[in-house]
């Protein structure tokens, strides 16, 4: 071998040296773990204002409340940028599901979003017509099912409460409802996916779907940006137009069991369509499972059983626009380059949407807090988007980014789309950050593993190629940006808070959320500071 080749050879590591300040990483540590603003922010955002379903009033008074925290904290520019309509307005004001025979009981349930009001109190006969089947099942099956449900029911069930599936009685809790991560679960997390059908289909009626119920969130999570859109559409538009046939019935209400919903969470979701030229719902709600099962178990059995539904809820005539809040720390050579974090800030109704997702809200509030506090001298501009309509559809960073960057659809760039350097997102509850997801951005590997390195001692040492799905990241990584989600530990996310009425405060960990706030702000100066930007993937073909 050559001697010039042999000097190459030894240069390569210095090459892939990614220059770490170790000073400027422990004035960080110090400040995100000494002087944390962290949870006081998450307990004004869910405690004072609650849930903050998109298009609401909750949604509005929060995102004013963060904007006046951005500017005490000296952050720029930050205001409500709008994206377009999105739906109705929808605000609770009062619920209640009652039993009132055989003998009187409280039912523990809870209102979709979007549903209409009973206009006072009503009761009615009740009727087992179970719809089998959801939006999972493919658009084609989805539109076979509801089509001879249609056929079986319709005309039968004016003036009826209709219980929508027949009594199951839910597995037993067989897995920790609390967990983290282990040593085994986050070295199998390096090794890269097996290539499968789902990462090469085009529509979602050639993916593979697999077949144990517990794998599904799983499945989803790693979807292409395409299939997810897709997905978001399909269910949608399913439960868009069940709502319409059952308005159009004349169903006085709707109850739903969820086998997520025992032990006394609930889940609550969406009714209906939430555009002003959908059908509005039916009152819909969900029930435990434990105690939907003994309703529908009486009205198998013909015994006699009567519930009273109340349901108060405004609900706009019209589409509300949609807003995202958006603020940024000014750079310096360069700033016009542009580094983003984001998190999405709406939630669902029935908890205070503190784990999905004020915990990355706070988070990244705190991150800006922390780069301003210490006055670190940034190269590139540092921007923060927090979204709305992330939960029906990643609707608030699919419009930024088109409207900034890039259309998916048709892979137009904007001047912008070669200015951002990179965008870093959290959204998978309260745990600690383990390491990040490359979404298959082989460059960046070396540069996130130097980055962890200081964290190692605090948990965070996985980089992994694979993709993670179901967040706003993958707006920007639709459009060919380096968009990033981290690893989290799992807690009790998947098993307690998600979209449940236990989804609060008391559940968001401190230290986790301080050792995120630090990992992402040392992310945040290196990528603002660094000498090149952040490597980019090959430019997407247009959708």
């Amino acid at each position: 071998m050559r001697k010039s080749a042999v000097l190459l050879l030894l240069a390569i590591p210095a090459i892939c040296q990614e220059r770490v300040d170790l000073s400027i990483v422990d004035r960080i540590k110090t400040e995100a773990f000494e002087h944390s603003k962290v949870m006081e922010t998450l307990r004004k955002l869910t405690d004072v204002h609650g849930p903050r379903l998109t298009g609401s009033p909750g949604f509005d008074d929060a995102a004013r409340w963060a904007i006046g925290e951005l500017n005490q904290y000296g952050v720029d520019k930050v205001h409500l940028e709008k994206r377009g309509p999105f739906g109705r307005a929808w605000t609770l004001e009062q619920s209640s599901l009652e039993m009132i025979e055989p003998r009187y009981a409280q039912l523990a349930a809870g209102p979709l979003a979007w549903s209409s009001s009973t206009n006072g109190p009503i009761t009615a006969d009740l009727i087992l017509a179970p719809l089998r089947g959801s939006f999972r099942d493919g658009p084609k099956k989805s539109a076979e099912t509801l089509q001879a449900y249609r056929a079986k029911w319709g005309g039968n069930l004016r003036g009826k409460i209709v219980l929508l599936s027949e009594p199951k009685v839910p597995p037993p809790q067989t897995t920790p409802q609390f967990r983290r991560y282990t040593a085994a679960e986050l070295s199998d997390m390096v090794n890269a996916p097996t290539p499968s059908l789902k990462l090469t289909a085009k529509k979602l009626e050639d993916l593979e779907w697999p077949e144990d119920p517990e794998e599904l969130g799983k499945f989803f999570g790693s979807l292409p940006n395409a299939l997810m859109e897709q997905l978001y559409d399909l269910y949608d538009q399913t439960i868009a137009d069940r709502a319409a046939f059952f308005a159009k019935e004349g169903v006085a209400a709707v109850l739903l069991e969820d086998q997520r919903a025992h032990e006394g969470l609930l889940f609550t979701e969406a009714a209906g369509g939430f555009k002003a030229a959908a059908t509005p719902a039916p009152p819909t709600f969900v029930i435990t499972a434990e105690q939907y099962n003994r309703i529908a178990r009486l009205v198998q059995q013909k015994s006699p059983v009567r519930v009273r539904v109340n349901l108060k809820a405004t609900m706009s005539d019209r589409d509300m626009d949609g807003l995202n809040i958006v603020g940024e720390l000014p750079g310096g050579d360069r700033k016009d380059e542009i580094v983003m974090v984001g998190a999405h800030f709406d939630s669902w109704h029935s908890g205070t949407g503190a784990t999905d997702n004020g915990a990355g809200s706070a988070v990244m509030m705190e991150v800006m807090r922390i780069l301003k506090a210490l006055d670190l001298k940034l190269d590139r501009t540092v921007r923060i988007g927090l979204w709305g309509g992330e939960e029906e559809g990643l609707f608030g960073s699919r419009a930024y980014v088109k409207e900034h960057f890039a259309d998916p659809k048709t892979m137009r760039v904007t001047s912008e789309h070669a200015k951002l350097s990179g965008y870093f997102n959290l959204d998978n509850g309260s745990g600690k950050i383990r390491g990040v997801y490359l979404q298959g951005n082989e460059a960046v590997r070396p540069i996130f593993e130097q980055w962890l390195a200081p964290f190692h001692d605090l948990g965070a040492a996985t980089v992994t190629i694979r993709n993670t799905g179901g967040t706003d990241h993958l707006s920007f990584a639709a459009v060919g940006l380096p968009g990033f989600q981290f690893i989290q530990d799992p807690l009790d996310y998947g098993t307690v808070t998600h979209h449940s009425s236990m989804d609060t405060w008391d559940h968001a960990v401190r230290e986790d959320l301080m050792q995120a706030s630090a990992v992402i702000a040392t992310f945040v100066y290196q990528t603002a500071t660094r000498k090149e930007m952040l490597p980019r993937r090959e430019l997407p073909k247009p959708e």
